[in-house]
């Protein structure tokens, strides 16, 4: 479930760079800088607290031009079993067929449908998710777009924050396991919060 939003974040991640195209002169290719950007999810636990996490391997992609920013073309994928919780356990349940069922589907995917400008520096990016074998519309919030700027190798950089909420089990996630006092062990909504950085060679 928490993977499960994770993954809308990486094309979140790939969404942020809409904001530089604006910005820069010609047609490019951006790609995101999976050394320089988190993906992180957050989900409730018994009741009373969140479990954080984040993927660790995943790669995405936006083609588009100054001239037409809302016309560009998003696409991402992450490692299913990359997940990180940071308990191995923990982990290896995520990974199983209860929740991602990694060895049936150990890739998510996004790939762009509508890009429209929500305001300054403020982007909503609709497009397809799959994950868990399920195709979903979803709806990325994206802000605080920076850059371009050049690195030290001469690339131009650029980056944001994105941040989105999706319900794993309309993706087929559908663990379920009830406390004594009732309430669920592991919630269904999961929180999204993406920190990228996307790399053009110049």
């Amino acid at each position: 479930m928490a993977s499960a939003r994770s993954r809308l974040g990486c094309c979140a991640l790939a969404l942020l760079v809409l904001g530089t195209l604006a910005r820069t002169a010609t047609a490019a290719t951006w790609e995101i800088d999976p050394a320089h950007s988190t993906i992180a999810f957050s989900v409730r636990h018994t009741m009373v607290s969140n479990v954080r996490g984040q993927f660790k391997k995943f790669s995405g992609t936006v083609d588009g031009d100054e001239a037409h920013p809302d016309a560009a073309k998003i696409s991402a994928s992450i490692d299913a079993a990359s997940i990180d919780t940071g308990n191995a356990k923990r982990d290896e349940h995520l990974r199983g067929p209860e929740f991602l069922d990694v060895a049936k589907f150990p890739t998510l995917t996004f790939a762009s449908k509508k890009v429209e400008k929500a305001g300054e520096g403020k982007w909503k990016i609709t497009g397809d998710l799959t994950l868990h074998g399920v195709t979903r519309e979803v709806v990325l919030d994206v802000d605080d777009v920076t850059g371009p700027v050049k690195d030290p190798m001469g690339n131009l950089r650029a980056g944001g924050e994105a941040r989105t909420k999706i319900d794993r089990q309309d993706f087929g996630i559908s663990y379920s396991k009830t406390l004594d006092a009732g309430g669920a062990v592991v919630g269904n909504e999961v929180a999204i919060t993406i920190d990228v950085e996307v790399t053009r060679k110049p």
